[in-house]
């Protein structure tokens, strides 16, 4: 199922219309059809359009604003990537499970390994942004900050279609370390980019062993009854914990929800 929502405002809306929107967005449970020869899989139980005109941001780690989520529902989004040796451990583990997750890719690493951003387009995940460098752009002036924004949606475009175009094929942008600026969160949102922050994040900047990971991420998944997830892709515990992960959202009752731009 596909449905176009929007975001809410955590402990702001009533009852009564934070009920009314989710009516709109009835979940789908992923099936044994949904993923051939693996009817135990995880599966992605339904899609959500993201408008950008109307949420230009979300994630409660950052911003006031998320998606819409329904309890026990989890996006997964990946950063940094993409990453030879890492990124297709981490592609296969969700092919296994039928699971479309949210990519935020460098532009500098897209150039550098354009076969694995078109693999990632080409097995159903949508492709995002995150600048070029990966620098801290609160630290740039709004120039030199929106001209690194600008060369990663390029270099991303240009990566998997070949050429950039007028606007970024989708219109989702991570800030690197979330070092945003209200002047370019303003410019983002006039430009109809949505800017993804995150509900939780599995903290894989930090050494661990895939166990210590997995367990972490679990207790504040179990902590928050879902959200948007961060992981990066780039990270060898990462990618080692992430088919035990998969199991463990299944047995958990979790269910995978992937989220899309508009149209056109």
């Amino acid at each position: 199922m596909i449905a176009s929502v929007g975001v809410r405002h955590r402990g702001r809306i009533s009852a009564a219309l934070c009920l009314g929107v989710l009516a709109l967005i009835p979940a789908q449970h992923a099936s044994a059809a949904d993923c051939p020869g693996h009817p135990d899989a995880l599966g992605t139980s339904r899609t959500l359009v993201v408008d950008p005109r109307e949420y230009p941001i979300i994630g409660t780690m950052q911003y006031a604003k998320t998606l819409p989520l329904e309890d026990h529902e989890v996006v997964l989004t990946f950063d940094d990537g993409p990453w030879p040796g890492t990124t297709p451990a981490v592609l296969d583990a969700l092919k296994r499970e039928c699971v479309r997750a949210s990519f935020f890719l460098l532009g500098e690493n897209a150039l550098a390994h354009p076969e694995l951003a078109r693999r990632e387009l080409s097995e159903g995940h949508t492709v995002a942004h995150q600048s070029f460098h990966h620098p801290l752009l609160d630290h740039m002036s709004q120039a030199a900050a929106e001209a690194e924004i600008d060369h990663g949606f390029a270099a991303v475009d240009t990566a998997l279609y070949g050429q950039p175009g007028k606007r970024p094929h989708t219109p989702f942008f991570r800030f690197p370390g979330f070092a945003s600026t209200p002047a370019l969160l303003d410019r983002l949102a006039a430009r109809q980019i949505v800017v993804f922050g995150a509900d939780l994040w599995a903290s894989d900047w930090n050494p661990m062993t895939p166990g210590q990971e997995l367990s972490l991420v679990l207790a504040r998944l179990e902590a928050a009854h879902g959200g948007i997830v961060l992981f990066h892709d780039t990270k060898q515990q990462t990618a080692a914990m992430l088919p035990a992960f998969l199991r463990s959202l299944k047995a958990g009752g979790y269910r995978i929800v992937h989220v899309v731009g508009p149209a056109g």
